[in-house]
């Protein structure tokens, strides 16, 4: 009996050091993940300066639902188009993803942007989702009546919205590597918009608040990235150990143990 205890104690012994050399080592490769992480999260501070932009977009979008002057020059812009009124397509809705078509084009073609595919799809289709949360449910409550009275979703301008977030993607992907190349995503964005108006289907005050939005959810996006990232990472990590790393007792020779199963 004293040699099975000895011997059950040696084993016992034998797995609390494996174990704990096993834990120093995932807690300095835990080190070692987290550090660039949070210099990333460091780097992504939400800079206030570029809000004020979209901020103003959407203030000008607000004001003109309420404001007189600003309501005729909403009126007096219709009216000039109508005035000049070229045929009119239904390009726009395309045009309003093109840039987030032009940084996949490009990435494909060699021209790396600031993220990979993984990284990139995901603040773009959470840019999209948020955008979407602010410009959906406001249309509802506004009731705003757009200028072809076709229906009461008028304010604010989705497809100026998707097309201004998706320029501000390209923007953000490509300013730290070649600037110029980074702004050419804002033709598209602009002519979406302007096209909303020449189609009779927006004021301008709906256009620019669109682009407000849009501008404010990729800048948003790129802000909670690291933190969204963060998340992912941990999630994926903990299923990994999970399904890797088994603690088992076993019975071998008249010797109780516990044994612990690693794979790599």
């Amino acid at each position: 009996m004293v040699k099975f205890l000895q011997k059950t104690l040696i084993y016992v012994i034998a797995f609390n050091s494996f174990y704990c050399s096993i834990s120093a080592q995932s807690i300095n490769d835990s080190t070692t993940i987290q550090a660039p992480l949070q210099d990333s999260i460091v780097k992504n501070k939400l800079n206030y300066k570029s809000l004020i932009i979209p901020g103003a977009l959407i203030a000008y979008g607000v004001a003109g639902l309420t404001m007189n002057n600003l309501k005729q020059l909403n009126l007096s812009t219709r009216t000039e188009i109508n005035e000049h009124q070229p045929a009119r397509i239904n390009l726009d809705n395309y045009t309003q993803y093109a840039p987030a078509v032009m940084v996949y084009g490009l990435n494909a073609m060699g021209i790396k942007g600031k993220h990979n595919l993984r990284d990139r799809t995901i603040i773009y289709v959470s840019s999209q989702l948020i955008s979407a949360a602010f410009t959906m449910p406001l249309k509802y409550l506004v009731k705003e009546e757009r200028p072809d009275r076709s229906n009461t979703l008028s304010f604010p301008s989705g497809h100026s919205a998707t097309a201004f977030s998706s320029a501000q993607f390209m923007f953000r992907e490509y300013k730290d590597t070649n600037f110029w190349l980074s702004l050419s995503g804002y033709p598209f964005a602009i002519f979406t918009g302007v096209y909303r108006m020449l189609n009779d289907k927006h004021w301008l005050g709906d256009v620019a608040a669109g682009a407000g939005f849009g501008i404010l959810s990729t800048q948003l996006v790129y802000w909670l990235f690291p933190k969204i990232d963060s998340m992912l990472r941990g999630k994926n990590k903990e299923k990994k150990l999970l399904s890797s790393t088994m603690v088992m007792p076993f019975y071998q020779n008249k010797i109780v143990g516990i044994g612990l199963v690693k794979s790599f």
